[in-house]
């Protein structure tokens, strides 16, 4: 099942992938082909498509495993939406706090 975690998934490790899998995965992901137009496209079967999918996500399963990107964007993302929400009530000190601490973060 398509996810937008794998997208983000994609998004952020996909050109640690082989050109192949990486167009296989953009063509599934990205541009919501079915397998079956995606194995008309790559000339290969239906179930070499699936296993293709398959094996082209828990790869970039495993890199987010080793390196947290996608973990870490959805974090500083959510703190950011939190000084966005200070900021909207006024609370512009403690919206300042929270950015100083993402930038401290970052920083690390």
């Amino acid at each position: 099942m398509k996810s937008v975690e794998d997208s983000l998934l994609l998004d952020f490790y996909g050109n640690l992938l082989t050109d192949k899998m990486r167009l296989t995965l953009e063509m599934y992901l990205n541009d919501d082909l079915s397998l079956t137009e995606i194995a008309a496209e790559e000339d290969i079967s239906r179930q070499g498509v699936h296993d293709k999918v398959k094996r082209g996500l828990l790869q970039l399963k495993e890199y987010e495993v080793k390196l947290g990107l996608v973990k870490r964007f959805l974090e500083q993302k959510k703190t950011i939406n939190k000084a966005i929400s200070l900021m909207d009530n006024n609370k512009y000190d403690d919206a300042r706090v929270v950015l100083s601490d993402l930038a401290d973060e970052i920083e690390e």
